[in-house]
């Protein structure tokens, strides 16, 4: 049971109690008042309505139409009480006191302190309204449902911020368990699986050798995904950039990153590391087999910058031109675009004999990188 429906039954339990106070003001008052059958009369009329509401509360919720219906009927309530509950000896009349507090209170509830400040309002200025402006008792009436609008709202968002973090932390502590189990199976089955593919991949030589390879290099990849820090917290939307590239390390692939955490929200650390995925594959695809790749890794504060640079043959000069004219668009399609998309921006260097460097920007906030030099293309 959520707090605030703990709250519309507790406020269900108020109105009905505040219906007390105007029947004992009309025993009190009774040889007093000018009219008492009208006056009993409009006590039972709100309590019909206070029955009839809080059973919609109930079944409906808090639906719009029903708040304003409430807030409008107590409005008409203190405009018939001047009336009915008129005394022969007294200019103004008795009031229906706290019952005028329950729409406040479910306004507050619903919206917060500013729709309970609005009801307190509109309650405070209709009994200043029809029961003799502004006196002693209409303003002291007028201070306290203010009040009571601004404070019920306030602690009632607290309350609800609170339970939105305990269940939270509820369901966080729930997946890491779950996490932790799945953690030692994969531990003990598919990484060690893994391990001896590649052992025995090495032994075997030839084509064995390659999968062993492979193999090995999904074990780090595996290995390094269940002891990062997003799979240990994956609930606060932010992904780690070293340890998603971190996953291409090997022997023909150096990274180097800083020391802290480079996080970029989660959808744009994964795409930025599948550009880097699709680099390194250009570079196992095109290249010889003994090229070897450096990843550099910078957080610039309002940016994140990935540098792929291989000791390769490198592109010649106008190679991605004619790949884009007849329609192989891999690099087009799977680093730029991505990085574009981002708001970021990719720029290729290549020379001849030297190797290609791809430096891959993507903002924190929109916008694209700085400068590039002029040695530089944009592609």
């Amino acid at each position: 049971m959520g707090i605030e429906t703990q709250l519309r039954q507790a406020i269900t339990v108020f109105r009905f109690t505040a219906l007390g106070y105007p029947l004992v003001m009309w025993g009190l008052f009774l040889d007093d008042l000018v009219r008492p059958v009208p006056a009993l009369l409009l006590v039972a009329v709100m309590a019909a309505w206070t029955l009839f509401i809080s059973g919609f509360y109930a079944t409906r919720g808090f639906r719009p139409p029903a708040l304003y219906a409430d807030l409008a009927t107590s409005v008409i309530a203190v405009a018939a009480s001047t009336w009915a509950l008129e005394l022969d000896d007294r200019s103004v009349p008795v009031s229906v006191g706290p019952l005028l507090a329950g729409p406040v209170l479910v306004w507050a509830v619903v919206g917060g302190r500013r729709r309970g400040v609005i009801a307190g309002c509109a309650v405070a200025a209709a009994g200043m309204l029809f029961r003799g402006g502004p006196t002693e008792n209409t303003f002291s009436e007028a201070i306290l449902f203010i009040i009571t609008g601004l404070m019920v709202g306030h602690f009632t968002r607290l309350g609800v911020e609170a339970e939105h973090r305990l269940r939270e932390a509820a369901a966080r502590d729930a997946a890491g368990l779950e996490r932790e189990r799945l953690a030692r199976d994969i531990h003990d089955s598919v990484l060690q699986i893994l391990a001896l593919v590649q052992r025995r991949g090495d032994d075997l030589g030839g084509e064995a050798a390659e999968l062993g390879r492979l193999a090995g290099r999904q074990e780090q990849a595996l290995r390094a995904l269940i002891t990062s820090e997003y799979y240990r917290h994956p609930f606060d939307g932010q992904r780690d950039v070293r340890e998603l590239i971190g996953r291409h390390a090997c022997d023909a692939v150096t990274i180097a990153a800083p020391a802290t955490p480079v996080r970029l929200p989660s959808q744009a650390a994964h795409e930025l590391a599948a550009a880097v995925t699709s680099a390194l594959d250009n570079v196992r695809e095109h290249c010889p087999e003994d090229t070897r790749v450096w990843l550099l890794v910078e957080d610039q504060g309002d940016q994140v910058t990935v540098t792929v640079r291989d000791d390769g043959p490198g592109i010649p000069v106008g190679r991605l031109a004619e790949a884009a004219a007849g329609g192989r668009l891999g690099v087009a399609r799977s680093i730029e675009g991505r990085i574009q998309e981002l708001g970021g921006e990719a720029t290729i260097t290549s020379i001849a004999g030297q190797g290609t460097e791809i430096e891959l920007r993507v903002p924190r906030q929109g916008g694209g990188g700085g400068d590039d030099g002029d040695t530089r293309g944009r592609r």
